[in-house]
């Protein structure tokens, strides 16, 4: 099957996108700020327009994710907390994920998936910004070794991540910084994950996240990414 055919199946399967490339929107330079208990628990406008990552991730990719493999996530959060019982208003998104075992397979699918999202795409930004320096660089390299380190194995992390999942940079318990992965939709802030850490920094390697661009090639994704990545935020997060 060509390239073309393969691109106008996913879209016959998926739907269409709801919303034209190049709309542009606007949203908080970090994932909680201006964000309420209220609406944290809704999706938020993406900080840039679907085809604004380019050449990394291609605007058509961006709009599905974002319009609906995203958006899905949000809606079922929503249910699932309805038919739960968790009040959005006075809640936190965190202290669901904190106690995600108390809750339901949709809760915890769709919570984490809801969150990673938000998180992702608040991560990017187009051009990236400059390699990490001050707390967060001084912080890798004591822990890595050097950034060139770092990336290899947050790569070897991403890659060999069977099936779905993301790859993540956390502070553990012990506030280091560590590399781990985490399949489907979870997240190191869930008290079943087998690493518990606050995230900085993740990594979307379902295969919706790259295949119209990249197929197979989970590591060509993983190398474009990294032109990217919004380190600002990213060390804003760590000083949190």
């Amino acid at each position: 099957m060509s390239q073309s055919s393969s691109r106008r199946n996913f879209i016959k399967t998926t739907g269409k996108a709801g919303l034209a490339v190049g709309l542009a929107a606007t949203a908080p330079s970090i994932l909680t700020a201006g964000v309420t208990a209220g609406n944290e628990f809704q999706q938020q406008a993406l900080p840039y327009t679907y085809n604004a990552l380019e050449p990394a991730i291609d605007a058509l990719t961006m709009e599905i994710h974002y319009s609906k493999h995203a958006a899905a996530y949000a809606k079922s959060l929503g249910e699932a907390c309805a038919a739960e019982g968790v009040n959005t208003s006075s809640s936190t998104l965190v202290s669901v994920l904190r106690n995600i075992s108390k809750y339901s397979t949709k809760m915890r699918n769709n919570a984490g998936g809801h969150f990673n999202h938000e998180m992702f795409w608040q991560t990017m930004k187009p051009g990236g910004s400059a390699t990490p320096s001050g707390q967060l660089g001084n912080a890798i390299i004591q822990s890595f070794g050097s950034l060139e380190a770092f990336k290899a194995q947050f790569a070897d992390a991403a890659k060999a991540r069977f099936g779905s999942g993301w790859a993540w940079l956390i502070v553990n318990s012990d506030n280091a910084l560590a590399i781990v992965s985490t399949a489907n939709q979870d997240i190191p802030l869930m008290d079943i994950s087998e690493t518990w850490g606050t995230p900085l920094l993740g990594l979307d390697v379902w295969e919706h996240a790259y295949y119209l661009k990249y197929q197979n090639r989970r590591p060509d994704y993983i190398n474009s990414w990294w032109n990217v990545v919004n380190w600002d935020v990213v060390a804003a997060r760590m000083k949190k």
